[in-house]
């Protein structure tokens, strides 16, 4: 995949990643995260065992959640301290 490949696909998932070109398995996975950080209260075992249908292991589930939970975690922090991005990080897209 060329740089400019690899720029337009990071460009569509940030867009939308329901529309941007990812495997059946990616998706699955965008969508647990989605509901994991909108909605925690609703998870339930039927999300990993969609999950497992589309060939992620229980490793892989384990290792997808924590990386999901971290991130929802850390903004929170963030969020809640008012931590104000580094000035030397450019905004995304410019």
């Amino acid at each position: 995949m060329s740089e400019q490949e690899a720029d337009a696909f990071v460009h569509a998932l940030a867009r939308n990643w329901r529309t941007a070109p990812l495997s059946e398995q990616d998706k699955t996975l965008c969508e647990f995260a989605s509901k994991l950080t909108l909605s925690p209260s609703q998870m339930c075992s039927d999300d990993l065992e969609i999950l497992r249908s589309h060939g992620l292991d229980d490793r892989a589930i384990h290792d997808a959640t924590q990386v999901i939970a971290y991130f929802n975690y850390i903004n929170r922090i963030a969020d809640a301290l008012g931590v104000e991005p580094e000035d030397f990080i450019q905004p995304w897209g410019k």
